[in-house]
């Protein structure tokens, strides 16, 4: 399956700071302004803050008490909450947009937390590691070890993350649970864009990170 890379006109506000993550930069592009946004698992809620800045009505749930902290010392409205079990309680189509940005591999039930995400939300984005990029495959073939990068620096005992996937994988999985991909974009080890058409051996060797932009099959935009 080939997937397009779509970057133009998803640039954010010129006026943001340059500190920002650039998948944070690439997601928040994919965001109209004034939509309504659940951000899960949105950590220290830098995300959301960049969201805010482009007129966004953001919401956020973070599993650590510690992170809810930070985001509610910021002024952002973030609860503290579980995606594997606290997505079920929202309604239908609560949110014009539902985001994992690096949250998905971190669930216990990925597919489970897409499905909800899909539901409660018009469109949904999807930020994370790409498993079976070259350097990672690198590390196994001559260490034999689980790999270790500057994006992933914990150790396999000693991480939060728990179910790694490929681009390959994600994209199978968005067939499985019918899920339409309306923009694909895959990052380099510098949050760069590939900047190419290409099949997905090329996304899934080369891209670091994969970020997509779903919505539910059949479903209008």
């Amino acid at each position: 399956m080939a997937i397009a890379h779509e970057f133009a006109g998803t640039e954010p506000a010129a006026h943001v700071p340059h500190t920002y993550r650039g998948d944070h930069l690439l997601v928040a592009g994919m965001v109209e302004p004034g939509s309504r946004v659940l951000d899960v698992g949105c950590g220290d809620g830098d995300l959301l803050r960049l969201l805010e800045a482009r007129g966004v009505d953001g919401r956020g749930i973070e599993l650590s008490r510690e992170g809810v902290n930070r985001c509610v010392a910021k002024g952002l409205a973030v609860i503290q909450g579980d995606a594997d079990t606290d997505l079920a309680d929202y309604p239908d189509d609560a949110f014009d947009y539902v985001i994992l940005s690096q949250t998905l591999q971190a669930t216990r039930q990925p597919r489970v937390v897409l499905e909800h995400m899909l539901r409660i939300g018009r469109h949904g984005i999807v930020s994370f590691p790409n498993f079976g990029h070259w350097r990672m495959r690198l590390q196994l073939l001559l260490k034999g070890q689980m790999p270790r990068t500057e994006g992933l620096p914990a150790t396999w005992y000693d991480t939060a993350n728990i179910h790694f996937c490929t681009i390959k994988d994600f994209v199978q999985l968005c067939d499985e649970v019918d899920a339409r991909m309306d923009r694909a974009v895959a990052l380099n080890t510098w949050g760069t864009p590939l900047r190419f058409n290409a099949p997905w051996w090329f996304w899934n060797l080369f891209g670091e990170q994969g970020v997509f932009l779903l919505s539910r099959a059949g479903k209008a935009r």
